[in-house]
């Protein structure tokens, strides 16, 4: 968990206020999920953001939700307990130019999400949004572009979170913007196969089960776009974004502790993704709850995730996965930081922020038939 103290940011804004003449304007984002609340703010820059704060916990708002789809009082009590902490946060950092909070597939599934968002509400004085699967998948893609290869043109990103495993084709235009050609959605992550399988070591059965039925899932999406064929030419740069991908990337890496910066942005070939899943297969239960990287919080999850890592490595030749420790925060980030550019432009000046809006006046017959992520070019 990232550990918040209170500090005082009003005397730090005035401070950068006075020495570069324009008051900072802070951002938030709450990224309420299946297993963790994450909450980050930051300030923009001329290219991106830079990070002011951040807070997470895992709070398994999702558990036990596939026995009645409904969010249990325990889980309820444990998430609004670290929503408290963000709006402590957020208060802390105020006035905070701009913000958004939403929520993902644990409240999508949950016939009491209605009662718990307004509960939220209530307790801690949060606005929180419950987005669908294909706003979810976009924000994910918006928040890998800076990940993005300039030297091929379309990018596969994962997103396997703890109720639902999102996963989208994007394509870089000639324009320099960036738009997604189709998604698809699948309906468990890693909260839930733990659940549905939850033996302490998961069994070969129950992991060749998630493989054999990822496969399926997959495979209109990919007859659709003709996937198989152009990862196999590597015409596409695949990316992923979870939990259970940035601890394979400190496996492979060997960290003593989990370090961002170490592992965003990395890339991990499949002979070395196969050797780190074996490691964390060999590890056990009891090895997983030690190791620096994963922890108790982690263990069972890992092994679900590493199944749908497998599951679509198995399923695409894929040769090469990028790690992303980044996500749907950073892609809420980039669409406010960028709307707010959009607004302030004026026509006499050229717009230079890299996160342009689609333009269809600047694309062609084919662009106008894909969907726009919304924050265009990438960072070369």
């Amino acid at each position: 968990m990232q550990k918040w103290y209170k500090k005082n940011s009003k005397s730090k804004n005035r401070e950068l206020s006075r020495s570069s003449g324009a008051v900072q304007q802070n951002y938030a984002a709450i990224d309420l999920g299946t297993n963790s609340c994450r909450l980050v703010i930051a300030s923009p820059t001329p290219t991106s953001f830079r990070i002011v704060e951040t807070f997470s916990k895992i709070t398994r708002l999702g558990e036990g939700i596939i026995n009645d789809n409904e969010l249990s009082r325990a889980a309820i009590k444990r998430t609004i307990g670290a929503l408290k902490v963000c709006a402590g946060v957020i208060e802390e950092y105020a006035p905070i130019h701009r913000s958004r909070f939403v929520a993902t597939a644990a409240c999508r599934r949950a016939k009491n999400c209605r009662e718990f968002l307004d509960l939220v509400k209530k307790e801690t004085g949060l606005s929180i949004e419950t987005i669908s699967s294909k706003e979810e998948s976009r924000l994910a893609v918006v928040g890998c572009i800076p990940l993005l290869n300039r030297n091929i043109k379309r990018a596969l990103v994962f997103d396997i979170g703890g109720g639902s495993t999102e996963i989208s084709l994007a394509r870089v235009a000639n324009s320099g913007n960036t738009f997604i050609e189709g998604f698809v959605s699948l309906p468990y992550g890693v909260v839930t196969i733990s659940e549905a399988f939850p033996s302490k070591d998961m069994t070969d059965l129950a992991y060749d089960t998630i493989i054999e039925r990822t496969h399926k899932l997959l495979k209109d999406f990919d007859e659709k776009y003709q996937i198989y064929d152009a990862i196999k030419n590597q015409e596409i740069q695949i990316i992923g974004t979870s939990g259970t991908v940035t601890v394979l990337g400190a496996v492979h890496l060997n960290l003593p502790r989990y370090n961002r910066s170490a592992v965003d942005g990395i890339s991990i070939t499949r002979q070395d993704i196969d050797r780190a899943i074996a490691k964390i297969k060999r590890l056990g239960d009891e090895g997983r709850r030690r190791h620096p990287c994963i922890g108790a919080q982690k263990a069972d999850l890992t092994m679900a995730g590493c199944a749908i890592i497998e599951a679509l490595c198995s399923f695409w030749p894929i040769e090469e996965i990028t790690v992303a420790d980044r996500g749907i925060r950073e892609g809420i980030l980039l669409d406010m930081m960028h709307s707010n550019k959009a607004g302030n432009f004026h026509r006499k000046k050229r717009f230079r922020h890299p996160y342009r809006r689609y333009n269809k006046q600047e694309s062609g017959r084919d662009e106008k038939r894909q969907t726009s992520v919304g924050t265009g070019k990438r960072q070369d």
